[in-house]
């Protein structure tokens, strides 16, 4: 069991959360990759595809898996998802992304708004790529910006509106959820609809919502149990709330254009999102790679599939074995759940005086005392796709060998944000 886990106060079906931390199967992965040196990453594809199945599992047939792109960051690897039934589309990140994706698949939505004028221009001078990709929109100034950036000679450019999907209580006074869009009520989309019907250039294909404040939080984290109990007050309220807007606000929507897709959720809401008679499809990624973030949810327990190794360099005692780096921190607001988690050996805990470091991570515990110079540490990051930001190359193993290594989008060598 890793560090900040192990010093957390326990938590029921904390074990279960755990179960994917086998320590015969993590013994398994460092037989297959004993041989290479570290750094380096590596994607346990046996993992990897039981947890693209159970997603598709949670949604009970009721929608599609648009495939969030961010969250797995090696093309290799979403073409091998894309080939499953259950999944269909890219939810992407960036429009220079989306170009590039664009290419081999006819179907990709950007979860986000642009502001690249030198992307735009080349969306529009490729009637092939503008059929495929699909742009963000959350207001009409955004409208004003492309129009600005790419003129009136195009092809007709598609869109999706985000629909603000988190929970505001007291007038607006206290919000709960991610900042993401300005349009939150049924009547603030429809008028945006309609801005967009009024405009020569544009379609609107569809509507986005991402619930952060349910998907994105984990609902059985350590800790108190009046937060725990707080925290799920907050997402059953949230959840009832916006399933109502949201079917009032594709209602309002579809008065002014029928709409192709209504994509929402998350790894962390897929069975609750996709009971909602409102939306076809969820974007979803993280739970393929099962990363540290994931640990702590009691609707499900993906497997963990996604690892980075660092040797042992030192040992300045007896009991403590110094790593070299190790410090990959994931984004978001900065805590211990933010930190990589120690996975393999089994009995390993960081310094909390030193913790995760840029260039060393003292490690403690009894498997400390037995480690070498050389040695694999096995660490999983908080976030899923922000791995592949630090590697070039992703070893794919099953079973107990090394089947194959794909290149990350940085191996690529594109850097989209």
């Amino acid at each position: 069991m890793s560090a900040h886990v192990a010093s957390w106060p326990d938590v029921k079906s904390a074990a279960s959360a755990m179960a994917g931390f086998s320590g015969a199967r993590m013994a398994q992965l460092e037989r297959a990759t004993q041989h290479l040196d570290p750094p380096f990453a590596v994607v346990d594809v046996d993992a990897f595809d039981a947890n693209a199945s159970d997603l598709v599992h949670r949604t009970g047939g009721r929608a599609t898996i648009r495939l969030a792109s961010k969250s797995v960051r090696s093309r290799d690897l979403i073409q091998r998802v894309l080939k499953r039934q259950g999944y269909r589309g890219i939810l992407a990140f960036t429009l220079p992304e989306a170009l590039w994706l664009a290419e081999d698949h006819e179907d990709v939505v950007i979860g986000y708004p642009t502001a690249d004028r030198t992307a735009l221009q080349q969306l529009a001078k490729d009637e092939r790529a503008a059929s495929r990709i699909t742009l963000m929109i959350d207001s009409v100034a955004q409208l004003d910006f492309i129009d600005e950036a790419v003129g009136a000679a195009r092809p007709r450019l598609r869109l999706c509106i985000d629909l603000d999907a988190s929970l505001e209580l007291a007038g607006g006074r206290i919000h709960l959820g991610p900042y993401r869009s300005p349009v939150h009520t049924p009547q603030q989309a429809s008028a945006l609809a309609r801005a967009i019907q009024s405009r020569q250039g544009f379609h609107l294909a569809g509507v986005m919502s991402y619930e952060g404040q349910i998907a994105g939080m984990g609902d059985n984290q350590p800790g108190s149990p009046l937060k725990r109990a707080a925290l799920r007050a907050m997402q059953r309220l949230s959840a009832r709330e916006l399933a109502d807007r949201r079917a009032a606000a594709i209602a309002a929507i579809e008065t002014v254009a029928p709409l192709e897709f209504v994509n929402g959720g998350g790894t962390g809401s897929v069975e609750q999102t996709s009971a909602e008679h409102v939306i076809t499809e969820i974007g979803a990624g993280s739970g393929l790679y099962g990363p540290g973030l994931f640990d702590f949810y009691r609707r499900f327990c993906p497997r963990p599939a996604a690892y980075f190794v660092m040797p042992v360099v030192r040992r300045p005692t007896d009991r403590i074995a110094t790593v070299l780096g190790g410090g990959w921190v994931a984004s978001g607001p900065p805590g211990r759940d933010r930190l990589p988690t120690l996975s393999w050996p089994r009995g390993l805990r960081m310094n909390p005086l030193e913790g995760a470091g840029e260039v060393q991570t003292p490690v403690l515990g009894p498997a400390a005392h037995g480690l070498r110079l050389g040695d694999h540490v096995w660490f999983r990051h908080a976030k899923a796709g922000e791995l592949c930001e630090r590697v070039n190359t992703l070893h794919l193993v099953s079973g107990s060998d090394i089947v194959g290594q794909v290149p990350t989008y940085r191996g690529e060598g594109h850097a989209f944000l």
